[in-house]
């Protein structure tokens, strides 16, 4: 009898876990509120009284909350040797899975971005503030049967702000050298723990966390000197569609990076289990192979004949 609970396998058969279930009512509430919310703005109704950012903000701490809880009790399960090197393999396999529909994702704003591009006098749906369709208009009469868009100074005149386009070897540039050099600090810090050198591992997650905000506080900065609006255009919708995820994807990187670097500084991770500091390293390429590709294809090829300073 003593060796019943002795486990014969190398698969981790899991206790059952509230986690899951309250993660997908937490994110029922979060999307309900989110609709609410963008509702609000049009007709100031809500759901059931509450008012939409109301319900978001409960769903999204909720969510956060489970999250937190449900990350946890993995954690604790890998400190009590529940993760096997099969267990830590098929964790890869999922993370290599949503690396993967990640990559999907941003290939929707990539298409969406070059269907305009390369088709700029196909039809263009005109909306109202309200969402509304209001009439057709071809897409030579609102880029001016060019890409990037006419600037709205000329007689093409477009019905949403446009003057230039971002300068590709100013700032865009700066940020493109930060996340290349992030890629290089995380991936000594991936070697010096490989190596067991704990400071190294320290220094490179600090490094890559400190050029993670500075590449979103540089973005911020570029955002306030756009020469043009996300509104009524093609041009600034899909710019700021494909740049701002992906900085919402480094915002969520660093975090990502910053509780590896706390766990780290307490002394978690091992050279032989740490995946949930690999998940992240794998990640944080991710994002910057996105960005080498926003890079070449939105500011270098797309920026036109109006970039900033008039060149």
């Amino acid at each position: 009898m003593a060796d019943t609970h002795v486990k014969h396998h190398d698969y981790h058969l899991v206790n059952p876990s509230p986690w899951p279930l309250l993660a997908s009512v937490a994110a029922l509430i979060t999307a309900i509120g989110g609709i609410a919310w963008m509702r609000t703005h049009v007709d100031g109704e809500g759901v059931l009284g509450i008012k939409g950012w109301y319900l978001f903000a409960i769903g999204f701490a909720a969510l956060v909350a489970t999250a937190w809880a449900w990350w946890v009790d993995i954690i604790r399960e890998a400190n009590e040797g529940y993760q096997t090197p099969v267990v830590q393999l098929h964790l890869r396999y999922g993370m290599l899975m949503f690396i993967a529909s990640e990559a999907m994702f941003f290939v929707a704003w990539f298409w969406a971005y070059f269907d305009s591009a390369l088709f700029p006098a196909g039809v263009h749906e005109l909306m109202n503030n309200a969402g509304q369709l209001v009439g057709l208009t071809t897409r030579d009469q609102v880029f001016g049967g060019k890409w990037p868009p006419v600037p709205a100074e000329t007689a093409a005149a477009i019905p949403g702000y446009f003057k230039h386009t971002f300068d590709p070897w100013g700032l865009p540039l700066v940020n493109t050298l930060i996340l290349l050099t992030s890629g290089c600090t995380v991936t000594w810090a991936h070697h010096s723990l490989l190596k067991n050198d704990r400071r190294g591992l320290v220094i490179g997650l600090l490094l890559t966390v400190l050029l993670g905000i500075t590449f979103t506080i540089c973005q911020a900065i570029e955002y306030s000197h756009a020469g043009f609006s996300f509104a009524g255009h093609n041009y600034g919708s899909t710019f700021f569609m494909a740049t701002g995820f992906h900085g919402a994807h480094v915002i969520i990187g660093t975090i990502f990076l910053f509780v590896c670097l706390v766990r780290a500084i307490r002394g978690a991770f091992t050279p032989k289990q740490h995946f949930g500091f690999e998940a992240a390293a794998w990640y944080w390429h991710f994002v910057d192979v996105v960005w080498l590709f926003l890079f070449a294809c939105i500011y270098v090829w797309g920026a036109g004949p109006t970039v900033a300073g008039g060149h």
